[in-house]
């Protein structure tokens, strides 16, 4: 069943828009459509397929979850400028 909705928008954004969904030959409604579908799809059905190149690219070296980059750049930093 259809609905309306009514968005509050920037000018800019929405003409952007509008000429992308002319580009695409599809409806601004059915793009926000199907964007918004996309954000609540569950991600399990949504697998991505990653492209042997981006493989190539990893290097192999494991990040711990915690692992805090900023304080890291900071303690190089204050090294380097010692």
């Amino acid at each position: 069943m259809d609905a309306k909705l009514t968005l509050k928008l920037d000018q800019e954004i929405i003409e952007k828009a509008k000429n992308y969904a002319s580009e695409k030959k599809i409806s601004l409604s059915r793009l926000i459509e199907n964007y918004f579908n996309s954000l609540t799809t569950d991600q399990s059905n949504n697998d991505l397929q990653i492209s042997p190149f981006v493989k190539s690219l990893s290097s192999g070296v494991k990040i711990p979850a915690d692992y805090d980059y900023k304080k890291d750049r900071a303690d190089y930093l204050e090294q380097k400028h010692k």
